[in-house]
């Protein structure tokens, strides 16, 4: 009786543990990501590729789990995503294109109105170097913004649920900067 209580034990402790974070390309994501006003669930996770290289890996962070990305998108509840720096290749200067080629895909060409935002959110990536391993928190928080960090120091908070909506459609929009990191932070691995 006793070895049948210690190996439930047993079972239960690596299946709680299993459960407890997502491993994608070494990178290990946690299932939860606190946040200031509460705590997010792990959606999904992938690779950001570009060319041959696996620049950084991101993961979705929502209130309730889903699948819609039209749904998150225009959802006006807390979202979060956590990018980790995966390559060498990426510095400040190739990771402020990048931002700005992903706003123009998310806003199909018409951010004129949001220009100045934008601007704004990609100082965050000028504020130092950006080495392997590094990590931001893009955090949006309804009636606040999206608040920007790196490494766990806050750096900015931007405004608006239109600036919110164009940034998470950078993964989940209709032309999102790749179609299987958007598979993949949907949970549709």
């Amino acid at each position: 009786m006793k070895k049948i209580f210690i190996l439930s034990i047993a079972f239960f402790l690596f299946f709680d543990i299993s459960y407890s974070q997502m491993s994608v390309n070494g990178v290990n994501l946690s299932a939860k990501l606190k946040t200031s006003t509460g705590e997010l669930q792990l959606n999904g996770a992938g690779v950001r590729k570009k060319a041959i290289f696996k620049v950084y890996v991101l993961g979705l962070y929502l209130k309730n789990p889903s699948k819609d990305a039209n749904a998150i998108l225009n959802s006006k509840e807390e979202k979060a995503v956590k990018l980790q720096i995966t390559s060498s290749m990426v510095n400040s200067k190739n990771m402020e294109e990048a931002v700005r080629e992903g706003f123009e895909l998310s806003l199909d060409g018409k951010k004129a109105a949001l220009q100045s935002k934008i601007d704004h959110f990609i100082e965050i990536f000028s504020h130092e170097d950006i080495k392997t391993g590094d990590y931001f928190i893009l955090n949006y928080v309804p009636g606040v913004g999206v608040k920007s960090s790196k490494n766990g120091k806050l750096l900015a908070t931007i405004e608006g649920d239109d600036f919110a909506k164009a940034l998470f459609g950078i993964w989940l929009g209709t032309r999102p900067v790749e179609a299987a990191l958007k598979t993949a932070i949907l949970g549709n691995k």
